[in-house]
């Protein structure tokens, strides 16, 4: 009884934590703005592969993070540097949108045959990532996964299984609240999703510059003297 309250203590504390960095609105405005040509079922099914990779996101980077970063050599300002270029350049290219190209016409006693277009998956990128789990989250559970081994309060099996369930729950969170933007694309309508678009678009250009400006200064302070 008593692991299972400290396992239920750990996922409240993963949660409080966790939940205003991943920020799931952020991430169904975004949603919104990116899948307004698509179908329900496409929505849907990009919705679900989203909080699947969430998912996969916190527990890799729980379990392996540290030694991926150390393996490659990476380090955390390099982390949201990289983070707000990707995050950069997703607001430029809703600020931005490219033209689409004109719709072929139909011609008059022919049968036109028109494919459909692939839609492009958003669920990896920037949805999962860097929308719901930026280079802030990863770093944080990173820096988490290297010290708990010194607090010495809790059992390795019981840190394990809350940090799995941790991240279903957010992923399930994740998915619950990109589910309900049907209803949010049935109100504001195209035209409200394309300005939501645009919005998106400057926020997201801000948060990039952010994130570069945070990894330049964690950068500096790495130096001998800095």
């Amino acid at each position: 009884m008593n692991d299972v309250l400290q396992i239920l203590h750990l996922i409240g504390l993963g949660l409080v934590l966790l939940l205003p960095l991943t920020n799931p609105l952020t991430s169904v405005a975004l949603f919104l703005s990116l899948s307004g040509d698509m179908s329900l079922e496409e929505r849907h099914n990009q919705a679900k592969m989203a909080s699947f990779y969430v998912f996969l996101i916190l527990i890799i980077s729980f379990f392996c993070g540290e030694l991926v970063m150390r393996l490659f050599g990476i380090s955390i300002p390099g982390l949201r540097i990289a983070g707000g270029l990707i995050v950069a350049y997703i607001g430029f290219r809703m600020l931005f949108p490219p033209a689409h190209p004109p719709k072929p016409e139909k011609v008059e006693g022919e049968e036109t045959k028109v494919l459909k277009p692939t839609t492009q998956s958003i669920a990896f990128v920037p949805i999962a990532m860097p929308s719901t789990v930026g280079p802030g989250t990863i770093a944080m559970i990173i820096s988490a996964a290297s010290t708990w081994h010194q607090v010495g309060k809790y059992s390795e099996w019981v840190v394990y299984t809350a940090v799995v369930l941790t991240a279903i729950v957010l992923s399930l969170v994740l998915w619950g609240c990109l589910r309900s933007s049907d209803w949010i694309m049935k109100g504001i309508g195209k035209s409200g999703i394309e300005a939501i678009s645009r919005v998106m678009g400057f926020l997201l250009v801000c948060m990039g510059v952010q994130f570069m400006i945070n990894g330049v200064f964690e950068l500096i302070k790495t130096y001998p003297g800095a």
